[in-house]
């Protein structure tokens, strides 16, 4: 019974403004990426379609990861579901970075890039949800 009134005051916390403008900046900075890239894959320009080979992959695979990646973003837009886009964008993160990992290519340019959106995807939840920071806590 206690554990149901901490967490009604936790959802029920006020949000700084600030706080809610820079969880906003942050996922709409993810999401602005991930709608270019999804769209890119669906579209498959010469860049992308060079990309696809490179790594190994059939160019007919390129628009289904495209949609897949879309529709994860959707998931994550949506306010409900924001937590639950994060973690379907995370895995969508983690298999570009496997897929680049696989062939060789450098580290160092394949895991940068994907982490720090990663982290942008994460950051604006992080700045919104009381419950998601006390699950992830970060201390000084």
């Amino acid at each position: 019974m206690g554990g149901d009134i901490v967490e009604a005051l936790v959802q029920n916390a006020p949000l700084s403004k600030q706080r809610l403008w820079g969880a906003r900046i942050v996922s709409g900075v993810a999401v602005l990426f991930l709608l270019l890239d999804g769209v890119m894959h669906v579209m498959v320009p010469v860049p992308v379609a060079d990309a696809f080979r490179q790594l190994g992959f059939p160019l007919t695979v390129a628009p289904l990861i495209g949609f897949v990646e879309l529709l994860c973003t959707l998931v994550y837009v949506i306010p409900r579901t924001t937590v639950f886009g994060a973690i379907l964008l995370t895995g969508v993160l983690g298999g570009a970075v496997t897929a680049h990992v696989r062939v060789g290519d450098p580290l160092f340019a394949t895991l940068i890039f994907p982490v720090l959106v990663g982290a942008l995807i994460w950051g604006g939840p992080y700045l919104r949800d009381e419950r998601l920071r006390s699950l992830i806590p970060l201390r000084s």
